[in-house]
C-alpha cells in the first residue's frame, strides 16, 4: 500500500477515534448540541478520507495531486470541526473558519475528482 492511501487512512482513523470519543461524551452527558459537528468531524475525517484512501490503494495513484488532495481535506476537517463546534456553541464569528474549511472541503473533493479523472485517461 502507497504512503499517499496509509496517510489517509492514518488521519482518518485519528479523526474516527476522536469522533467515537467526542460521541461518548455528548452520551454520557446527555447534550447533543455539538452533534453536527461531530457527525461532520465523521462524514469528512472518517468516511471520506477513507474511501479517498481506498482509492489511492487500488488504483495505485499517488502523484502530487494525491498530496494535495490529503493536505486540502485534512486542513478542511482541521479548520472546519473545531470552528463548527465553536459557532454552535455561540461564537458566531467562528462562521468563518466554518466557511474556511468548507471551500477546502471542497477544494479536496475537486482535487479528488481529479484524480479519478486522471485514473480514467489510464484505465486499460
Amino acid at each position: 500500500m502507497s504512503r499517499l492511501a496509509l496517510s489517509f487512512f492514518t488521519v482518518g482513523g485519528l479523526f474516527v477515534l476522536a469522533g467515537m470519543v467526542w460521541g461518548a461524551i455528548m452520551g454520557s452527558s446527555e447534550d447533543f448540541t455539538l452533534a453536527p459537528a461531530h457527525a461532520h468531524l465523521n462524514l469528512l475525517g472518517w468516511a471520506t478520507l477513507a474511501l479517498m484512501g481506498t482509492f489511492y490503494a487500488l488504483s495505485g495513484r499517488a502523484g502530487r495531486l494525491g498530496w494535495i488532495n490529503f493536505i486540502l481535506s485534512t486542513a478542511a476537517v482541521l479548520v472546519m470541526i473545531p470552528s463548527l463546534a465553536m459557532f454552535l456553541s455561540g461564537n458566531k464569528p467562528a462562521l468563518r473558519g466554518v466557511v474556511l474549511g468548507t471551500v477546502l472541503a471542497i477544494a479536496g473533493m475537486l482535487t479528488f475528482l481529479g484524480s479519478v479523472a486522471s485514473a480514467w485517461r489510464k484505465a486499460a
